[in-house]
């Protein structure tokens, strides 16, 4: 066996990775991913290197996207070469429009072009990046993160606490708080990493991890989100089991704990756990050893515990639903990390790595810089969903961009208003009598602007479907754009 640069094994006797391959000989294609962008949720996809996937809103589909402006079957998508989308004759036809400058055009000429292409019945080329509208949801064909390689900025050890994995600290408090990750890093102490969903405890876990003495820090990091199993499942996970242990334990396994032997442990969301296994890991932490399910002999380890939750350990404890003596025996350091909302200074240096790592997936060559005023409006937002939101959020506008500004047209209409939340809609007119609709009170301007706002986002700029999901005419709408000196999309799609 030969291994390349990344540790992959080849077998014996095959050329290296880095050399040329034969005349003829094609290369295996890019890992690639679909990313759904549908109200406010972004939901990832893997895709399969070839073949086919069928896109709607039925669960029979290979790829559900659950949005009731998506056809139950509403598309197929071809990857092999050339790679296409089809369009399955639905109600809402799609839309594409490609976001990779041609070679042969300059960046002015292409910032101008649209290139806006509507499907209906057939099958159409794309290409990585290119924006395809199916009913008011967003997808996009990307580079998978595995296949892009690491980040430049989690190459090595960080020489400050500026650069940490993915995310650039340049707020004082964030410095502050690295600087103390820094401090216990060297030790074997347990971490607990506390703070809102979001803000990026994982990530400071791997900065300590990297910061950690030489030996472990050329160990293993393995990570599990103690929320996302169930008892039985994570207690196989977390310690292991012999063969036989329960129905389909075919043949022993190592456990997580086994497997991070000589490096670190992170327990996501370890205020999760069952009570149950709460007691086994206390054991864990004060014997160092580690028993599989269905075991017999306990086995040593030499892990470093880190550990994150969004509760309140203390209030958990209170109340029962915590072990008292776990919480401490975690709880050797505590670090709070703040949200994103009150680390205003981190927001720009953020959206420009977030717009540097979108640009790469969709296969751009040029990066959008984030306009003042979408800058500004971004750092105005309260970020509920923290540094995970603000990276959907950019990659969402990196897709939309043509040019190489991000603008503020191209953020969720919330950010352009304030973040106010939607008024309530207007019951739809019985019929339309053909006389013009009455004007809207002056006292309503404000809430009936966000709401139209609201809902030309919602229907990718259609303006008969937002004025359906008005409840007023088309014609009503359209003046009412002209009243409020609201931008008019330039190539609207045909309504069916």
């Amino acid at each position: 066996m030969t291994s390349d640069r990344s540790g992959r094994h080849s077998p014996a006797g095959a050329a290296p990775a880095g050399d040329r391959p034969a005349a003829g000989t094609r290369r295996p294609p890019a890992a690639r991913e679909l990313t759904v962008f549908a109200g406010d949720a972004v939901v990832v996809h893997p895709l399969p290197p070839g073949g086919s996937v069928s896109i709607g809103r039925s669960a029979d589909n290979d790829i559900c996207i659950n949005h009731a402006s998506v056809s139950r079957r509403h598309a197929v998508l071809h990857l092999d070469p050339p790679m296409r989308i089809e369009d399955l004759g639905g109600p809402n036809a799609i839309s594409v429009r490609a976001s990779r400058a041609d070679l042969a055009r300059t960046l002015a000429e292409a910032a101008k072009t649209e290139d806006m292409r509507h499907v209906s019945g057939q099958a159409i080329e794309i290409a990585p990046g290119d924006c395809i509208t199916l009913g008011s949801a967003l997808i996009v064909v990307r580079l998978a993160e595995a296949a892009m390689g690491a980040p430049s900025a989690d190459r090595g050890r960080p020489s400050a606490p500026g650069e940490t994995g993915e995310v650039v600290v340049r707020d004082p408090a964030m410095q502050a708080l690295y600087e103390q990750a820094y401090l216990a890093a060297p030790g074997r102490i347990s971490v607990l990493l506390l703070g809102e969903t979001g803000t990026g405890k994982e990530v400071l876990a791997r900065a300590i991890h990297r910061r950690s003495s030489p030996a472990r820090a050329r160990g293993p990091f393995l990570g599990l989100n103690c929320a996302a199993l169930s008892e039985s499942l994570l207690e196989s996970e977390l310690f292991g089991h012999e063969k036989g242990a329960f129905t389909g334990a075919l043949q022993a396994k190592p456990g997580l704990f086994e497997a991070a032997d000589g490096g670190t442990v992170f327990l996501d969301e370890v205020g999760e756990l069952p009570r149950s296994t709460q007691v086994k890991l206390l054991r864990v932490l004060e014997e160092r050893q580690v028993l599989r399910v269905g075991g017999r002999v306990p086995r040593s380890i030499d892990v470093r515990f880190l550990s994150a939750t969004h509760r309140d350990l203390e209030a958990e404890v209170a109340r029962g639903a915590f072990r008292e003596d776990l919480y401490f025996r975690l709880n050797g350091v505590t670090l709070t990390i703040p949200p994103l909302r009150e680390r205003a200074l981190d927001i720009a240096p953020l959206v420009e790595l977030f717009a540097a790592k979108a640009s790469k997936a969709f296969e751009r060559q040029h990066v959008p810089a984030a306009s003042a005023e979408a800058l500004t409006l971004l750092e105005r937002y309260p970020w509920p969903g923290n540094i995970r939101e603000l990276r959907n959020v950019i990659e969402r506008a990196v897709m939309l961009c043509t040019g190489d500004t991000l603008l503020p047209e191209h953020l969720p209409a919330k950010m352009r208003t304030g973040g106010a939340p939607l008024a309530p809609e207007r019951a739809a007119p019985a019929a339309s009598s053909g006389a013009p609709e009455p004007a809207a009170p002056r006292g309503a301007e404000a809430s009936e602007k966000q709401r139209i706002i609201e809902a030309l986002e919602k229907c990718v700029g259609n303006q008969t479907y937002a004025a359906k999901l008005l409840g007023i005419s088309r014609r009503t709408l359209v003046s009412r754009i002209k009243e409020y000196d609201l931008p008019r999309p330039r190539k609207p799609r045909q309504a069916p």
